[in-house]
This record gives C-alpha cells, sequence and structure tokens, in this order.
C-alpha cells in the first residue's frame, strides 16, 4: 500500500481508534520508517479483519460526488434556464401550460432514447399536467444527424402536430436512416416527403442541432437520453415509477 492510499484511509482508521497516533502522524511524510511501517501494519491488518470499512467509506464518497454535482446541475440550470425550458425553437408536447416542464436531450439511435419513449409517453399521458420539451441531440453518428434534420424539418414544413408523428416513428425506426427511409416514413405518415427531405438542410434545422449541442456541453450532458426536472439533471434512464416520484417531488417543493 502506497503513502498516498495509506493517507485515504488514515482519517476514518483513526477516528474508529486504530493506533494511538498523534495529530501529527495524518502527514505520512514526516513519520519515520518504523512508524510509518508501523502504521501501515495496522491498517492492513484493521482493513482485512473489517473489509466493510472499504465499502463504506467508498459509498460516502459516492454520496458526496452525488451531492456535488447535484448543486453544480442546479447552478448550470439556473445559468441557462431560459434556453433549456424557453428557447422558442423545441417541440413541446404534453401539456403546454402543465405546472411541471420535462425536458428531454435525446438521439433517436439512442437504445436507452427508446427503451424510456414508452415510460416517457406514459409519464405524460397519465399525468395531463406536464409541460414535455423535447431537444434534438443527435450524438450517435451520421443516422442519428439525418433523423434529427428530418423530425425538425417536419417541423418547419407540416407543423407540431406532424413533428410529433414523426418524432414517435422514428423513435421506433429500424434499419439504416437514408433518404429512402426517410421518404417511405413520410409516405406512411402521409406527409410531403419531397419538401421536407428538401427541408433538411435549412440553415434554420442545423441551427437548431447547434444550439442544442451548445447548450448540451455548458450543462455537461454527454449522453442520452438526459431529462432536466426542475433544478434537477436525471442522466441517463429513469424507469417510469420514479419519474412519477421524482414529479411528485417537484410538485410539493
Amino acid at each position: 500500500m502506497n503513502v498516498t492510499k495509506l493517507t485515504w484511509f488514515a482519517v476514518p482508521l483513526i477516528a474508529l481508534g486504530i493506533g494511538a497516533a498523534p495529530a501529527r502522524a495524518l502527514d505520512l511524510n514526516a513519520m519515520s520508517d518504523a512508524e510509518r511501517d508501523a502504521f501501515q501494519a495496522q491498517v492492513r491488518a484493521y482493513l482485512l479483519e473489517h473489509p466493510e470499512v472499504i465499502m463504506e467509506a467508498v459509498a460516502v464518497l459516492e454520496q458526496r460526488q452525488q451531492a456535488q454535482q447535484g448543486e453544480a446541475d442546479k447552478t448550470m440550470i439556473s445559468d441557462n434556464k431560459a434556453a433549456i425550458f424557453e428557447d422558442g425553437v423545441s417541440w413541446v408536447g404534453g401539456n403546454p401550460d402543465g405546472d411541471v416542464t420535462l425536458v428531454e436531450f435525446m438521439d433517436y439511435r439512442c437504445g436507452y432514447c427508446r427503451r424510456a419513449f414508452d415510460d416517457v409517453a406514459s409519464l405524460v399521458e397519465s399525468d395531463g399536467n406536464i409541460r414535455f420539451v423535447v431537444k434534438e441531440f443527435p450524438i450517435l453518428g451520421e443516422d442519428s444527424v439525418q433523423a434529427a434534420r428530418f423530425a425538425i424539418a417536419t417541423r418547419e414544413v407540416a407543423g407540431d402536430a406532424a413533428y410529433e408523428k414523426a418524432h414517435n416513428s422514428l423513435m421506433k425506426l429500424q434499419g439504416p436512416v437514408n433518404d429512402a427511409a426517410l421518404s417511405r416514413l413520410a409516405r406512411d405518415l402521409d406527409l410531403d416527403g419531397p419538401a421536407i427531405l428538401a427541408a433538411m438542410d435549412d440553415a434554420a434545422v442545423t441551427e437548431e442541432i447547434r444550439a442544442n449541442h451548445a447548450l448540451a456541453q455548458k450543462l455537461a450532458i454527454n449522453g442520452t437520453p438526459t431529462f432536466v426536472l426542475a433544478d434537477e439533471m436525471l442522466r441517463g434512464y429513469v424507469p417510469l415509477a420514479d419519474m412519477q416520484r421524482i414529479v411528485e417531488q417537484v410538485r410539493t417543493e
């Protein structure tokens, strides 16, 4: 065990009464070789006898890191509140006048986004008072980008209702995302495929995706799905029951 690792264990061990080392003993570099050897022997013997201490210390460390991340998330959300909740561009579903806003950064090719899709839909529909905002955040390659461009272009050409249909279908689309697949999808949804495909490279479409990436960077979001709910960020898939519990917590705060 090297000196750095020994320092990590020193405080809890001395607090537990392992050895009668004076306060100066916490500075392991100030110990003599004999003192250091003796202390290391005590640490090793204690850990072999009580290995659960390591897991307890790791759990405490994880709790502290989560708390620190939570505070950092609150600050980032506060600093970027308008761009997150009211950018005037992102599609808004659910109840536009709902008392709780749920924002999702998503990618159509993300397996966990697809897993969350039905849960999010159930949450929004069953609650009835959630304002749901979708942030197109393609990060998994060119197919992701093309799918996002198609969804945004659909909204530009045909409006919000058409976007919702395209969004829902893209979440379940199998196979490569190319012009043939998107044209077929447009036909199935009774949309103007040629007009939508032509609009996919519009400057407004490119800017929306760029802005979402820039916002995600400010929020330290590097994976999907990521949800923003009030002043909390939920990174990764969250089961329906947990989402419902968090929504209720937000309402009671």
